[in-house]
């Protein structure tokens, strides 16, 4: 993590406002954070978490697609750029913004193909949706669980598709 040991205190100390659902608090230690610091890539990540939590998904579109291009090494800011499109209701946006990240985190990421799979699930592509499940499941056996009854993808479940 860069930036001064101050820097990663208030981070620290945001990502726990944050868990505990304290977003005023959380906002309060990003503000507190130097002017010349504000703008390294983990900072703006802890922000893009921070309007994430808020629901502020234009903000994190605007920040969180900012981060992705200039550090695409960023997993996280590619994921919650997506999601803030999706929550827009933007599904095919969404999923460019992953198969435009996949060859940066695809071998790794089974958030991304989980995203992925939920994407072509909402956009009809069924067939696509099944094989970005089953890459995720291999990297992460823990996404069975929460694709039982994510509702994005009813259409695989409908299908008989999600066990």
């Amino acid at each position: 993590m860069s930036g001064t040991r101050e820097t990663k205190r208030r981070m620290e100390y945001a990502l726990g406002y944050l868990g505990l659902g304290l977003f005023a608090e959380a906002a309060a230690e990003l503000e507190g954070i130097a002017a010349e610091e504000q703008l390294l890539p983990l900072v703006r990540l802890v922000r893009v978490d921070l309007h994430l939590a808020k629901k502020q998904w234009k903000k994190a579109v605007v920040v969180a697609g900012e981060l992705a291009r200039s550090h695409p090494q960023l997993e996280n800011a590619w994921i919650g750029w997506a999601y803030a499109l999706r929550e827009l209701q933007r599904v095919e946006e969404a999923r460019a913004v992953l198969v435009a990240a996949e060859p940066h985190h695809g071998k790794t990421s089974a958030v991304l193909h989980y995203n992925l799979a939920c994407y072509d699930s909402l956009l009809g592509a069924l067939q696509s949706a099944r094989t970005r499940l089953t890459k995720a499941f291999r990297i992460d056996a823990q996404f069975k669980t929460a694709a039982r009854e994510d509702p994005d993808l009813a259409a695989l479940r409908a299908a008989g598709d999600v066990g």
